[in-house]
């Protein structure tokens, strides 16, 4: 694996929380419509189910903004202050782009109760049927801190998952994408990603994450693709996206207009391509206009500046 100079893996790290944002304001247009029902979004118009304002995002960012601000301002992997932070988002709207708390998922919820309930920041395995894609949309703040070693950042993301999503198909889905993130950014090489994907999936315990990992995807049509809250359809709408468009915008375009969980799909595939295509990939008017633009900036740039000197705090070690 060729690793890059400080300057690309700068860019990269900015352009994958970047890149999540901005995939989320996109797809919120039209998010839970039907596919092919609405008119093609290719900008950054708001509206939606929660009639945003062009460029602001929902849950999806909120919630890698208090993942990424956890990690600028302690310096360590703290799953009790990420989950504090989550808490105060949903109760006081920190993080939100409205100011307010909107579009939580069900198992966000039920995982800030348990917390508050038991002050355990891991939740047991106790419901694999509900494989949301929770996680997935939020943890490339946990990758880009630990970035040096893929094994390592793909540990942590997995164990992100942990705190309100401890399905197998979620936990497994965030270790290979924290991986992917992690591989990403040191190269900035789309082969690179997807040889690596190939390799972790051969680590993975379930078999619907390790088949897309392992490229099932790659063969496959618009129409066989799904964009649905389900965490496999989600990380195989990405990948895909990904796999079969040569830039960020177009990929970014594509992958949106999948529809149905288009915010998320785009906030997913933000991540991975922003940090493989950079920060300069990306379409200025997109960057300009998506909302507190110079705070994910700052944040992804204090999470670069720490050099991988980030460590992992003594509550991360009770994890199930």
């Amino acid at each position: 694996m060729t690793l890059l100079s400080d300057h690309f893996r700068r860019d990269a790290t900015v352009g994958s929380l970047m890149g999540l944002a901005i995939g989320d304001a996109l797809g919120t247009t039209i998010e839970f419509a039907s596919r092919d029902q609405v008119p093609e979004v290719t900008d950054l118009v708001g509206g939606g189910p929660f009639d945003l304002q062009p460029g602001q995002w929902t849950d999806d960012t909120s919630l890698a903004l208090c993942i990424a601000s956890s990690l600028a301002e302690t310096g360590a992997y703290d799953p009790i202050d990420q989950l504090e932070r989550f808490v105060a988002w949903r109760d006081h709207g920190f993080m939100s782009s409205t100011g307010v708390c909107f579009d939580i998922g069900y198992q966000t919820s039920h995982g800030l109760d348990e917390f508050l309930r038991t002050g355990n920041p891991y939740r047991n395995n106790d419901n694999d049927r509900s494989a949301g894609n929770g996680s997935l949309m939020r943890l490339a703040p946990v990758a880009l801190a630990f970035t040096e070693s893929p094994a390592h950042a793909a540990r942590l993301a997995a164990d992100s998952s942990r705190t309100t999503h401890p399905a197998t198909e979620c936990v497994d889905a965030c270790f290979g994408f924290g991986w992917l993130i992690a591989v990403a950014t040191l190269t900035r090489s789309k082969e690179a990603v997807f040889a690596a994907a190939t390799e972790v999936a051969t680590m993975i315990k379930s078999p619907t994450i390790a088949a897309i990992l392992g490229g099932s995807f790659k063969d496959k049509s618009r129409d066989q693709i799904s964009s649905s809250g389900y965490v496999v359809n989600t990380l195989e709408a990405a990948l895909w996206a990904l796999w079969v468009t040569e830039s960020f915008e177009e990929g970014a375009v594509l992958v949106v207009n999948l529809a149905d969980d288009s915010d998320t799909v785009g906030a997913v595939y933000g991540q991975l391509a922003g940090a493989i295509y950079g920060i300069e990939a990306i379409p200025k008017r997109w960057i300009e206009r998506v909302y507190a633009r110079e705070l994910i900036e700052d944040l992804a740039l204090a999470i670069y500046s720490r050099g991988g000197n980030f460590t992992v705090a003594q509550s991360a070690a009770t994890v199930a």
